[in-house]
């Protein structure tokens, strides 16, 4: 399966194989082996034997202070170190390490989804929630957006795989990523980082902490990470995907007495950055009609980085708060709270038609997002209990706010003429439609919508560990979560095309060749008139001719249907949509874990999850088919009968039909996951590894599609995946480490019967998840005379996995052979001095592997797709002291 999974690498270039040649040389001609993290020999085998073990992982992954191989969780733990070593500067990175997480970004740099065992969502859909909780410090971030930015001063990173509804309060039914930092100390200490790389490639990062008082201490870091982009506007000279952030923040704890302690954090980020870029994947037949005009753009050249735009994507993410938590020990219990406030703001403007020519000239998108959150927890402290229990409680609150912008640029009307054949036709088009000439695609016209969303949410959560005996544990958890949202949307269309009523317009054309070809001109009342009167039945029977021509593909406008955009949108709430939901769910977790000798542990587990709701926050948002069936009114001409009444439903009843009004999805209903769950997990003195097998299942899995110039949110009726996953550390020697990890997925929409167009993908591959991850690290320690040194590889591998739902997407990518393949390779060489000084060579994608993140349906040029290509190579140095 490996070798039908894996893409050929590509010809490695000179200047990396000299890289890698002068690294291995340092390594065997003057490198010896350095006991870890030490400079003397052992004076002893035993104390031999202990330097090579398998260091002690303790993680929170249960909200209770455990060893990793005590946790009967499917976790994998990251560590500062290997953060460190590594490079990894973001949650984006952190997918090198961790075999079962995967994160792709989207056409935005707040637009990058997570995903766990192959489930997640949230891309492209502000109102889409993830299905991957992400917690920093124990705050819940609620989009990919307030997360994404350059990581802190880290203590570990934790990936829990399968549901953790139980003890995790909100959307966590594929899984968690838990972010620990460092907590201020009362000895005083820091770091400053320096990096350049190529791109130039500009970083610094700083980090103090100290005691104020004997009770007091406190810590304070910043960064500033800056780099060029990798695309190249040939026709300006500008560059994207670049990185331009900074951030601060400030940590106080607070110990007023031995059993209290409080820990006060704030921070700010910002990233301002011309992001993200992407390029012309296949080029279909509107591909000259934009040439035809002047428009420029790369022709299926995505590795090339070469692009032509007329708009500058621009992203612009502020993300502050601050958090207050509180740790108290009432002898028989601990308490914590851990209360928050959190504000992101996100503003983006991208080139929707990646294309030099103005076909629109603002495609913007805003958000502000605020967010309080309060978790109390009281759980049993001590070892040897009988049971150890926790009990708490979670609630949420947040505004969302929202607005976008669709406008028609200086030159849509001339692309527009080009479709149709010449500009003279939308003359005819518009004298035909009864409407001046310059009416149609317009610059200026376009939509604006603007909505706001407010969610409460609360639950409360129990678990409890049953020691049966020394080895035997039962653990049984239940939460009940309660989600409301109350949700405004509106849009105000201007496009005068999408307004038009191409049935209507269709009758009449037809109409008037029926009746001309009998001699009859529509347009002349003298001549239609006495018609009509004289041949009632005739006429009836022309009119259902007429009739049954216009809705059907033999309209002679239908051409023109797919560049009505932004046709008129029905606000909500309404007499009809109250725009609310609110759900709830009961989860259970029950687990028996065994540990058969003092190395092995084996687990089973059951466990369920849930996500409320998402409301389509966009201007593809379109009322159920429940509320409305569409259907364009048909009125004649001449004797203003109305042929075709839009038909009954609540909407239309209610008087609320538009012209060109489709139905939809307002929302995605609520997802429910369950999973079975086996695993083992082993800890030797040079040796750990961790297997689980799983089968996962989640009903109504909310995903969004493609449909025009923006997405509509679907339920798939069940999605599930069964999956084997490996890992483990391996200390062969007391300078080499090797660790890595495997991950075996075998995912299907078991039930996707309403995906869109009448169209059945039930037993279909999803989207996005490949059936094969892969990561190995080596870290090998030496020493060069007084120097302590490190050499370390990371490799990658991600499968290959569809790009579209949709099977007919599908088949023309496909046809191209694109892929979304990866086998990235990173390595980092660093020598430490000791005083505290240390450098640190590095590359990421030393190979320069080259794959697809994304392909999308290119807008306004209908056969054409767009897409984004990985990262290429880049590779730097790094400069630390601590003191």
């Amino acid at each position: 399966m490996l070798q039908a999974q894996t893409r050929k690498l590509p010809v490695i270039r000179r200047s990396s194989l000299a890289l890698g040649v002068a690294m291995s040389a340092m390594l065997i001609c003057t490198g010896t082996p350095l006991r870890a993290q030490e400079q003397e020999a052992p004076d002893t085998a035993e104390e031999s034997a202990r330097s090579q073990r398998v260091p002690e992982i303790v993680i929170t992954a249960t909200k209770r202070e455990q060893t990793l191989q005590d946790t009967p969780v499917a976790v994998s733990v990251v560590g500062a170190q290997d953060i460190e070593r590594a490079e990894i500067q973001d949650l984006a990175d952190l997918q090198t390490l961790v075999p079962s997480l995967a994160v792709r970004q989207g056409q935005t740099a707040g637009n990058a989804t997570f995903y766990i065992r192959g489930f997640g969502n949230g891309q492209n859909a502000i109102g889409l929630e993830p299905s991957v909780g992400v917690f920093i410090d124990g705050v819940y971030r609620s989009r990919s957006a307030a997360s994404i930015s350059d990581l802190p001063n880290l203590e570990r990173v934790e990936v829990l795989r399968g549901p953790q509804s139980t003890l995790f309060g909100k959307n966590a039914s594929a899984g968690v990523i838990s972010v620990t930092t460092r907590k201020p100390q009362f000895k005083f200490q820091g770091a400053i980082e320096a990096g350049i790389g190529n791109y130039d490639l500009r970083r610094i990062d700083g980090y103090v902490t100290g005691p104020l008082t004997d009770t007091l201490a406190a810590s304070l870091s910043g960064k500033f990470n800056r780099r060029d982009g990798f695309f190249e506007d040939l026709g300006t000279g500008a560059h994207y995907n670049e990185r331009n952030r900074w951030g601060v923040r400030g940590d106080i704890l607070w110990n007023p007495a031995p059993d209290i302690s409080f820990r006060l954090i704030a921070d700010y980020d910002k990233i301002d950055e011309a992001c993200c870029g992407i390029t012309n994947l296949i080029e279909g037949p509107t591909g000259a009609n934009v040439r035809a005009v002047g428009g420029r753009f790369v022709s299926q050249d995505p590795f090339s980085y070469n692009v032509y735009y007329d708009v500058v994507p621009a992203n612009v993410i502020e993300n502050a708060g601050v958090s207050l938590q509180g740790d108290f020990d009432l002898g028989f219990a601990a308490l914590t709270s851990i209360t928050a406030f959190r504000r992101n703001e996100s503003r983006s403007d991208f080139d929707a038609d990646a294309t030099s020519v103005a076909f629109f000239s603002t495609v913007g998108q805003q958000s502000d997002i605020e967010t309080f959150t309060q978790e109390v927890r009281l759980q049993s402290v001590g070892k040897g209990n009988r049971i150890d229990w926790t009990i708490g409680g979670f609630y949420f609150d947040e505004t969302l706010n929202v607005a976008n912008q669709l406008i028609n640029g200086a030159d849509y009307r001339r692309y527009f003429g080009s479709l149709l054949g010449s500009p003279s036709v939308v003359a005819s088009f518009e004298a035909f439609a009864g409407v001046p000439t310059g009416t149609f695609a317009a610059a200026g016209q376009g939509i604006t919508d603007s909505g706001k969303q407010d969610n409460k949410a609360w639950s409360i959560f129990a678990t409890a560990d049953l020691n049966i005996t020394d080895r035997l544990t039962a653990t049984f958890g239940i939460s009940h979560t309660d989600d409301e949202k109350q949700v405004a949307f509106n849009a105000v269309s201007n496009e005068a095309l999408s307004a038009v009523n191409l049935d209507q317009l269709g009758y009449t054309a037809t109409l008037a060749g029926i009746l001309a070809q009998r001699g009859v001109a529509l347009a002349n009342p003298a001549s239609v008139g006495p018609f009509v009167q004289q041949n009632p039945a005739l006429y009836a029977q022309i009119q259902r001719q007429a009739l049954a021509v216009a809705r059907s593909t033999g309209n002679p406008f239908n051409a023109l249907r797919g560049l009505q955009q932004s046709p008129p949108f029905l606000n909500f709430p309404n007499a009809v949509e109250d725009g609310k939901s609110r759900d709830n769910s009961t989860d259970f977790t029950a687990r028996l874990a065994y540990e058969v000798t003092d190395n092995i542990n084996v687990y089973l587990s059951y466990s369920t999850g849930f996500k409320a709701s998402s409301w389509n926050l966009s201007r593809q948002s379109r009322p159920s088919t429940t509320d409305f069936a569409p259907g364009n009114r048909v009125v004649d001409p001449v004797t203003r009968q109305v042929l075709f009444a839009t038909p009954s439903s609540p909407v239309a009843d209610a008087g609320l039909s538009l012209v060109n009004l489709a139905s939809g999805t307002r929302l995605a209903g609520p997802e429910r996951a369950e999973v079975y769950e086996i695993g083992l997990k082993a800890s030797f003195d040079t040796l750990s590894f961790n297997v689980t097998v799983f089968d996962q299942t989640i009903d109504n899995f909310q995903t969004n599609v493609f449909l025009d110039n923006g997405f509509v949110l679907a339920n798939a009726a069940e999605q599930s995946t069964f999956g084997v996953e490996l890992d483990f550390i391996w200390r062969p020697s007391q300078a080499l480490t090797l660790s890595g990890g495997a991950t075996f997925l075998d995912p299907i929409y078991d039930s996707f019967p309403n995906f869109g167009d009448g169209i059945d993908i039930s037993g279909q591959r999803p989207q996005g998840i490949a059936r094969t991850q892969f990561s190995l690290a080596t870290n090998y320690a030496f020493t060069i005379g007084s120097l302590d040194a490190f050499f370390r590889t990371d490799w990658q591998h991600i499968g290959n996995s569809p790009f579209f739902d949709d099977p007919a997407q599908q088949a023309v990518i496909d046809a191209a052979d694109y892929t979304r393949a990866q086998n990235l390779v990173s390595a980092s060489l660093g020598f430490k001095l000791q005083s505290g000084l240390a450098l640190t060579l590095w590359a990421r994608n030393l190979f320069d592997d080259q794959y697809i993140v994304f392909a999308t349906p290119a807008v306004a040029q209908t056969g054409s797709f767009n897409g984004a290509p990985g990262q290429p190579r880049t590779f730097g140095m790094t400069v630390r002291k601590a003191f």
